[in-house]
Formats: C-alpha cells, structure tokens, sequence
C-alpha cells in the first residue's frame, strides 16, 4: 500500500445491536429487582400482623361499649340477660388478644369476620365500597401528577418569571392547607356559587349510576384530592428540573443546537423524573388521608365512612381490616416506586 495515498477508508458503520454481555446484564438486574420485591414483600407480613394488633390494642383501650354501640339507643330497653347473650355471640367478653386470634385466624382462610356496625360481613362492606375508593385515589393522583409535571416544568423553563413566582407561592401557600379545607371551598365556589357540579353523592338523586352520573359526581372530589397532593410534587418537580439543566448532558444537548423545549422534554425532564417516581410512592400515606377526609366532605360511597363508622363503633373486625387495607396500600406504594426506579436507572442498587 503506498503511503501517500492516506488511509484506506473504513466500511460504513452500521447499527450496533444489543450482544450477549447486554441482554445477560439485563437479566441479572430482573432477577436483582425480582428479589427486591420479594424480600419487600416478605418484611410487609410481621409489619402487617404488629398493625393489625396495634389496632386490637387500641381498641381494648378504649373506652366505648362496642355492645352499647351495637344496640345504640335501643341499649335502655334491652334486657341484660339479651345484652349479655349479645355480648357473648359478638364476642367481646374475651379478651383482646383472643379476639386477635380468632380474626387472625379467619384472615389466613380468607373470613375477615362479621362487622358489628353494619351488621354483614366485612368482605362485603369493603367489597361494596373499595371500589368507588380506587377510583376517587386513582383519579386524584392522576390529577396531582399532570399538574406537577405540567407546572412544575414551565415554572422550571421560565425561572425568575411571573409564573414560576405564582406556581411558588401557591405551591407553598396550599401545603398548609388541609384537605376538607380546600373540599368546603371548593363546593362553595364551583356547586353552590356557579352551579357547575353537583356538591356531594355518587349520582343526582334517584338516579343510576352510569358513566356520565358517575363522572360529574367524580371531576370536584378528584380535583380536590389531585390539588391537595400537588404542591409537594410540582415544587419538587421545578426544583429537580432546575437541577436537571445545569447539568453537563444539557450544556451539550444545546451546543448542538437542539431546540429548547427538545431540551428540557428529552434530555433534562427524563432525569427529574427519576426523584419524582419515588416521592409519588412516599405520598401515598397522604393520598390515603386525603380521600377519607373528600370522602366525607362530598359523601363519596367509598370506605371513609366505614373508617368512621368502625372508630366509633369500636368495630374490631371491620377497623382491624381496613387498617390492614391502608398499610398494604402504603407498602405497596412505596415498592412499586422503588421497583420503577430500579428499572428506571440501571445504577440504583437493589441489594437494600
């Protein structure tokens, strides 16, 4: 070869495809994600059995007759020969400790028990009333998540303006503000004052509930609940992405030349949004909070007024159950956040 003539020219370079060493790692990080979900899993069980006995111990402790609350005012005309025979086919002359057995017991055979306030089984007040629920929690998350990811990134985008310094200040302002608080607000200003939506049930009065009864009854409780969890994700959301586009990969992205929203949606908004995943999975306890709390101010059908009801009553049963039902919600929160991550971004260790 002569020298003079340069280089012999390389053949055209072609689409590197994935080898073995790759699809080996990935498998290696399922199986590593695999494992975490199992030993979170496994450690969820003694933490659901100690709540479930916290709640049996409280309810020893308490001062209310679940007998009296039983019978309600028909207690001053009930002889004590039916109080006592009801008091023994409820079981509440054992001791607590024995009553948690027993309910322990039923729990591993799938019998959550009989509830003693509403008079039927507790599978069949959850049954009825979880769902309605899920979709109150679910509708509301959705909410808060689009009003983070939206707000917080144009406040981001246009740091220092008119809307980052109002997206501040009233992100602020409602993380103080209770739940029930913005819910009152809310129907007197959108169902009492301009009459847009209903003020409060599942559907208008006599009604069935169909999709559209059902949606209207849904768009003020879902917005409430959506605006009370949102000041947490968009401040952090702003902050994560402010972070996010001073970083190296960003400074290049625009070097070469890309166009500013491209920049911040592909390159600086997909590494916030790692942060973010996990912190939607830390404020599931207060989703859960908050849709009791709406449940009651706009009389949703779903299980907050079984919560209050079962306090009242001292319903062993039925407020072991639904306890179980908020911690297994919150445990499983914060797993599926800690799995997405995971997936997400390859350098989060799975050994924890």
């Amino acid at each position: 070869m002569n020298l003079a003539d340069g280089p012999t020219p390389s053949p055209p370079a072609t689409a590197r495809q994935p080898g073995p060493l790759a699809g080996a790692g990935r498998r290696r990080r399922a199986r590593a994600v695999a494992a975490l979900a199992g030993r979170r899993l496994a450690f969820a069980v003694p933490v659901l059995v100690l709540v479930s006995a916290a709640v049996f111990a409280l309810g020893a402790a308490s001062p209310f007759d679940p007998v009296k609350q039983y019978y309600g005012n028909q207690i001053f005309t009930a002889s004590q020969s039916d109080v006592d025979r009801v008091r023994a086919e409820l079981g509440v002359d054992e001791p607590a400790l024995v009553q948690f057995g027993h309910w322990l017991g039923g729990l591993l055979t799938g019998d959550l028990g009989h509830s003693r306030s509403f008079r039927q089984p507790v599978t069949d007040v959850i049954g009825e009333r979880l769902p309605w629920t899920l979709l109150l929690m679910c509708s509301g998350l959705a909410v808060a998540v689009l009003l983070a990811l939206v707000l917080g990134t144009l406040a981001a985008r246009r740091q220092g303006g008119w809307l980052d310094r109002v997206v501040t200040a009233v992100g602020h302002a409602l993380e103080g503000i209770p739940p029930f608080v913005l819910a009152l607000g809310a129907i007197a200003v959108f169902a009492l004052t301009l009459r847009w939506l209903p003020v409060a049930g599942l559907t208008d009065a006599g009604q069935p509930a169909t999709f559209s009864q059902v949606t209207r009854h849904l768009v003020l409780p879902a917005s409430v609940l959506g605006v009370s969890q949102s000041p947490w994700l968009v401040l952090h959301v702003r902050q994560s992405l402010l972070s996010s586009l001073a970083e190296d990969h960003v400074a290049g992205a625009r070097a070469r030349g890309l166009a500013e929203w491209m920049v911040v949606l592909r390159h600086a908004l997909p590494t916030a949004l790692l942060p973010f995943v996990t912190l939607v999975g830390a404020r599931v306890p207060e989703l859960v909070t908050g849709a009791v709390l709406v449940e009651e101010v706009f009389s949703w059908p779903g299980l907050a007024s079984a919560v209050v009801k079962s306090a009242l009553s001292v319903d062993f049963p039925l407020l072991a159950a639904l306890t179980l039902l908020a911690t297994l919600a919150v445990l499983l929160g914060s797993l599926l956040a800690d799995v997405a991550v995971a997936l997400l971004d390859p350098r989060v260790a799975t050994d924890g």
